[in-house]
């Protein structure tokens, strides 16, 4: 049984998320807290596997119960509940060390809520799951090496897909790149619409190399990294040229890294380099595939360091991978391959 408190100033949305909850056999409401300091004072006493932390709170808000949250010597996995316009804010708690987020449904009648509760119950499953604790992000430092010159007709491309923790992973591998990288990236983080911006945005302020939302406007090119719009599927044509689409979602996202690894896979066969980090669900084993039956190359974040492993370990599964590494390991690996095969 999963113990979980629920952290909501909203009677309404303590009561939603209670009945929600507790229709699952295998999930159970221990307490709910109306502010911060009621959740503290409940996670002492209770031990919950699981929190949802509403943002906006009185007495004691989200952000700074988290803080306290994640600072315990054996920090309860936290997933923060808030409306989609607090996207700064959510960025904020995911490197602070929340498992992840969902969109605070807007009433019992909205047209999201079926959509918003199937996913609660997804990542109170996957919280209660881990087996590492979570962790704050450090400076990471670009490569200091120079980085072997290569054609601009023949340079790499490299696709990584993401999940739940996957904010963070990013954050460890795309800033280590120097300004003069050889290879371009493409990155599809699973986020709603608006926080890939925001996701951007940082990387590119902590990061050597250029980092944007992608618009089909955009060209693949060295030392420059793509993030995928939210609610987009990101794909890429033989002429480097970035598509964007809606096409139904797979595997209940969008976008998808199947998208992106399948078209980058079949256009650009060797020059691709496959990463599939940590992650809920299926999304990307399908795309490696891809890539490695054209010849690409693929590497697998290890369950060591992965907050979530059902994509790594879907993708493993389906033999679509060549090296199986830990986080930091996988840049200067993506560096080396660089120096070898191009």
């Amino acid at each position: 049984m999963i113990k979980v408190l629920v952290v909501d100033d909203s009677a309404f949305m303590r009561q939603l998320f209670k009945k929600t909850i507790e229709n699952e056999p295998d999930l159970k409401v221990i307490a709910t807290a109306r502010n911060g300091k009621e959740a503290l004072k409940k996670i002492k006493e209770l031990t919950p596997d699981v929190v949802t932390l509403d943002i906006e709170m009185p007495v004691l808000n989200g952000l700074d119960t988290l803080k306290k949250i994640m600072a315990a010597s054996d920090p309860v996995p936290t997933i923060m509940v808030s409306a989609l316009s607090n996207r700064e804010i959510i960025l904020n708690a995911l490197e602070i060390g929340a498992f992840d987020f969902i969109p605070k449904p807007s009433g019992s009648i909205s047209p999201d809520i079926s959509d918003i509760t199937k996913e609660l119950l997804a990542k109170i499953r996957a919280a209660a799951a881990l087996d590492k604790p979570l962790r704050n992000i450090k400076l990471i430092r670009p490569y200091q090496n120079k980085v072997k010159r290569i054609r601009r007709d023949n340079f790499p491309i490299i696709a990584i897909g993401a999940s739940s923790g996957g904010p963070k992973a990013l954050k460890e591998i795309i800033p280590v790149f120097p300004a003069d990288f050889p290879a371009a990236l493409i990155i599809v983080q699973h986020m709603p619409a608006g926080f890939t911006t925001s996701l951007a945005q940082r990387l590119n302020q902590e990061s050597a190399i250029t980092v944007k939302e992608a618009t089909e406007f955009d060209r693949i090119e060295p030392g420059l990294a793509l993030v995928a719009p939210g609610n987009y599927h990101l794909e890429v044509n033989q002429d480097g040229g970035i598509i964007l689409n809606q096409a139904p979602p797979k595997w209940g996202v969008r976008p998808c890294v199947d998208y992106m690894l399948t078209s980058a896979g079949r256009h650009f066969k060797e020059r691709v380099i496959g990463v599939i980090l940590t992650g809920m669900g299926h999304d990307g084993a399908e795309g490696m595939q891809v890539v490695k039956n054209n010849h690409g190359y693929g590497i697998v974040e290890d369950k060591s360091t992965a907050l979530v492993y059902g994509m790594p370990g879907s993708t493993i599964k389906a033999n679509a991978y060549d090296e199986i590494l830990p986080l930091q390991q996988i840049p200067f690996r993506i560096i080396e391959l660089i120096e070898r095969r191009f």
